[in-house]
């Protein structure tokens, strides 16, 4: 019967995807001299929607091209049609109450396959690396899925991305860049190039002697290649750049002495206090861009967090063992101190009131560190071993993973965090692929990518150099704020519409309506046998 009903279901697709519409649709003629956008401007809708509803019609259409448009009454202002149209449709058909009845029977089928399958429908701009790189699949799963896609993406098309696994959590919405007709933004940018403690080094090398001012420097290199992204792609922008010298008196001066406000959106200062004072004196949103303890503080609704705070860090990686924890043994391994504690037990709690998990072991060093004897009093051989540490103690870290990569052949196990410190970075790479090392993190880059490689490409042109983290940061941080404000929406009504990925970073922003928005993209990565990595989610 099921199959019976998917075979159904994907005939009517094929049947009636256009015919099944023309009740909330009908066809519109262009008039001479009008544009996608005015008549978008005229129905009251967004111009991407309606060039989404005709994907292969230009942004300004010949005179009697026909286009589709909502069903609802329009009014023409052009200079040369002065009488008013109204387009409707008073009685409903024979054919359009069949049309209605098919349409009913393939949304019920789809509400059907939307419980086995996380279901997408194909919009304009769409490729297969966004949805792959979104959806973390490969384009062979989605083609193995749908044979049709062998042809390539289409606008409209309903296709299938993966299964769903029982209770998983899928996100749906991927944001679609869109750049409105002649476009214009002014971006602020506010960084402290100059601080007093390097009054006396030269301008010429006060870039080698600074870590401050490497941040910055490559931050605003990244910057730039994303105002020259877009900018080749027909926005005007035009960047004003503040230094702030590090200093808050330098900060009151910048608001006294311009308005920022003629610029569409701020971006900076690097520090949570500085932000603050702008966020207070200004009306245009606010973007930190940088990681801040303080940063939890915050209460402006112009402010946007780009960090998410580290609490997302632990609740992703539990909603991950959640979701993918049936049977075996997990194990939470603290280090003892307040901090840890704290953690250690709010994982325990929330991971022991799931259904499929019934005992968390408890972990904590005597004398200074866990014999490895106590690790295997636990671990079984031959089943499912997780340990969660929840340390970022250096001599902790060592000490647990050199204890857990001499385990008996028979004893498997793999290790996660949710903070990546700096004593994971001491570890040997191959001693974490051995245990499959697995964290939550805000950056992963796939290297072999088209968006990083072309990124890599248009910074090293422009700069003799690769970019680093910071770089890349700030490329992403401003690229990602500049296509959403091009689309002409208020920034934080793009929000509402999807997550977005960039080159490294995901930006899956929630705004509350008098409150601040923040990033809540995060990846979870793991360590493979070959030294390489992997996104699991």
């Amino acid at each position: 019967m099921k199959h019976l009903k998917f075979f159904v279901f994907l005939c009517i697709l094929t049947f009636t995807v256009s015919c099944g519409q023309q009740k909330k649709y009908v066809e519109y003629k262009v008039k001479e001299g009008e544009t996608m956008r005015s008549i978008a401007k005229n129905l009251d809708i967004k111009t991407k929607d309606l060039l989404r509803l005709n994907p292969d019609v230009s942004r300004k259409p010949d005179a009697n091209t026909v286009i589709v448009v909502p069903n609802k009454k329009m009014t023409k202002t052009s200079k040369k049609v002065k009488e008013t149209e109204t387009i409707t449709i008073t009685e409903e058909t024979t054919e359009e109450k069949t049309i209605n009845e098919v349409k009913e029977t393939k949304d019920n089928l789809l509400e059907e396959l939307k419980k086995n399958f996380v279901v997408y429908e194909v919009k304009k701009g769409d490729t297969f690396y966004s949805l792959t790189r979104f959806y973390n699949v490969t384009q062979e799963n989605l083609t193995s899925l749908n044979p049709e896609l062998s042809e390539g993406l289409k606008t409209g098309q309903i296709i299938k991305i993966k299964a769903i696994e029982d209770g998983e959590d899928v996100e749906n919405s991927i944001y679609e860049d869109f750049i409105e007709d002649d476009i214009s933004l002014k971006v602020a940018l506010l960084l402290p190039f100059k601080t007093s403690e390097f009054d006396s080094i030269s301008h010429k090398n006060i870039f080698s002697k600074s870590t401050l001012a490497n941040i910055v420097t490559d931050f605003y290199l990244g910057a730039e290649v994303a105002v020259d992204s877009i900018r080749k792609q027909g926005v005007n922008v035009v960047l004003n750049v503040f230094d702030t010298e590090k200093n808050s008196t330098k900060i009151r001066e910048i608001l006294a002495e311009n308005d920022l406000d003629k610029n569409d959106v701020i971006i900076g200062p690097l520090y949570s206090e500085e932000a603050e004072i702008v966020a207070g004196k200004v009306k245009k949103p606010v973007v930190f861009p940088v990681y801040s303890k303080q940063q939890s503080k915050f209460s402006s609704s112009k402010l946007i967090k780009t960090a998410p705070e580290k609490e997302i860090f632990r609740d992703e990686l539990v909603a991950y063992i959640k979701d993918n924890f049936n049977t075996g043994n997990l194990i939470v391994v603290g280090d003892g101190n307040s901090s840890s504690n704290i953690a250690s037990n709010g994982i325990i709690q929330s991971l022991e009131a799931h259904d499929s998990i019934s005992k968390v072991h408890l972990l904590k060093p005597k004398n200074g560190y866990i014999d490895k004897e106590r690790f295997l009093k636990i671990l079984k051989p031959n089943e499912k071993n997780w340990v969660i540490l929840t340390t970022n103690d250096n001599v902790m870290v060592a000490d647990a993973i050199n204890s857990l990569i001499s385990l008996p052949d028979s004893t498997s196990v793999k290790v996660f965090t949710y903070d990546k410190g700096k004593s994971f970075d001491r570890i040997d790479n191959l001693k974490l692929a051995k245990i499959g090392f697995t964290y939550v993190s805000d950056e992963y880059i796939d290297e072999a990518s088209h968006t990083t490689q072309l990124f890599n490409k248009q910074y090293f042109n422009k700069n003799k150099a690769l970019p680093s983290y910071y770089a890349t940061k700030g490329f992403d941080i401003t690229y990602d704020i500049l296509i959403r404000l091009a689309s002409g929406e208020n920034l934080k009504a793009t929000f509402k519409e999807g997550a977005s990925f960039r080159v490294e970073s995901k930006f899956d922003y929630t705004s509350k309506l008098f409150g601040v928005s923040e990033n809540k993209g995060l990846f979870i990565v793991q360590y493979n046998d070959d030294l390489s990595l992997t996104r699991l989610k």
